[in-house]
Parts: structure tokens; sequence; C-alpha cells
């Protein structure tokens, strides 16, 4: 088992003040564990369910969705996506699993346990990532909205503009609920903002700067390594974990609050 406590700077960010300077509290990381991820895998939605990571992939002509072993990275069952579709965020609800589109608003409803497509679903702009707090699917298009859905019609029931320090905070990604907030990647950065459900508001501030090492990376090519996305909770062991967009790891962290002026 590797630790690592992390407390870099916060790096400037066009998503908003720094949340030193505003008073949102700020989080660096300990690692608690590291396990194997498919490097061929671009993570655009992830989730824990029973002992086992739900993935979803992304590219035209690579996308699918994907059953893995937590421990070993094994993909224990997949279904490829058609070609002419980008696969994005992905949740389960009931005994079906959800997935959307990039940009073709198109959206694939399957049975969770075979992985065979039930039926399909239309919605409006940009499907970037999905989560759940429960009672209401939460998704996201690459803004500052969220957007609240009713699970069984899929239909959109509500909106809320994540801000920080009263500014909105655009491309959100990756979403994941924990412990009564919403977790979302920013894209493009190594921060994760913690949402309060209620407000919109970023209630705090993940810096994960340095996660995946240098030596880790690819930095050219087909391959090479892409941005941090991917939030997966397990909520009866306490554990989260994240990685990216074809990183070779994903890690399970624990979150260390920063002193003021770190």
């Amino acid at each position: 088992m590797r630790f690592l406590i992390v407390a870099a700077a916060l790096a400037a960010c066009a998503c908003g003040p720094s949340s030193q300077a505003s008073g949102i509290p700020e989080y660096g990381y300990e690692i608690v564990h590291t396990y194997p991820h498919d490097r061929t895998a671009f993570t655009e939605g992830l989730f824990y369910l029973n002992g086992f990571l739900y993935e979803s992939t992304g590219l035209e002509g690579q996308s699918s969705v994907r059953k893995v072993k937590l421990e070993t990275g094994e993909v224990v069952q997949k279904h490829d996506v058609p070609g002419q579709y980008f696969g994005e965020g992905i949740i389960n609800w009931k005994d079906k699993l959800y997935q959307m589109t990039y940009t073709t608003e198109v959206g694939f409803v399957y049975d969770l346990a075979t992985f065979q497509v039930r039926s399909e679903f239309k919605y409006y702009g940009e499907g970037w990532a999905f989560t759940t707090d429960g009672k209401r699917i939460i998704m996201d298009d690459s803004t500052a909205t969220l957007r609240f859905w009713d699970p069984e019609t899929l239909k959109e029931t509500g909106r809320l503009t994540v801000t920080s320090d009263g500014q909105p905070v655009p491309k959100l990604n990756e979403l994941e609920w924990v412990k009564g907030e919403i977790y979302a990647n920013v894209w493009e950065t190594d921060r994760i903002a913690r949402i309060n459900p209620a407000t919109g508001k970023v209630a705090g501030w993940i810096d994960l700067t340095g996660l995946l090492l240098p030596s880790d990376r690819i930095e050219s090519g087909p391959m090479q390594t892409d941005v941090l996305n991917g939030i997966a909770y397990d909520a009866a062991h306490d554990r989260l974990f994240v990685t990216g967009k074809r990183w070779p790891k994903l890690f399970e962290i624990r979150l260390v609050k920063k002193a003021s002026g770190q």
C-alpha cells in the first residue's frame, strides 16, 4: 500500500477564482491503493457496483461499455457501441444501464446483467456525464449546467448552474454522487469540484496535480495519455476511485484538506 500526500499549489484555472482566495476549501490527496487500468480505454463514464467497475469509453469506432475487475483491471464483459457513436457517461438504474453519446443526441438503455440493448432514448444537446442521487439522474453537457432527469421516463425535470465564488464553472465532465455532494471533473484540468446539489455552489476543490507520474505517461502518438476523467465511489466501504483517459492506472484516494495558503 502506497501513501502520498499532495499539497501542490493551486494552478491558475479558467473555471473561477482561487479557492484559497475565496475561502472555498481545497483538498489534496493520499494514494491508498493503485490498480491496473486498460491504457486503451478513453474513459468517459465510471461507477462502482457490487465489487466491479463499470466503464464507458469514447471515440468513434472505439466506444464501449465494460464491466471491469477492480483488482486486476481485467475486462470481464464488454459491449462495443456502433462505430458512428462516441460513447459518453453511464449510470445504472435498477436492472438497467444508461449510456449517452457525445453529439448525436442518442442514448442507449442496456440490460445491466447482459449488456443487451433494450431501447434507445433522445435528448437535446451534447451528452457528457451521468450520475444519480438515488432519486434523480444528473447529467451534464460541457457547460456549467447540470440537468436533472426522471430515471424512469428519462425526461428533464430541472436544471442547476454550478458556480464558484459567484462565477459559472464551465466544462463539467465526469460526475459522481459522493456523500450527498456531486463530484465533477473539470475538463482539461486536474481538479474535481465538490458541488452542493441544492445550490450549485462549489463547496470544495480537489486538486489532483501529480496523481499520474510522468513515467506513466505517453506524450504523443495514438495512445497519448489524455486528461483526468473518471470518478467512482464505493459507498459501502467509503472508497473513492479516480482515473483518466488512456491512463494505465486507477487510484483509490483519500482526501486531505490543505492548510490555508498552500
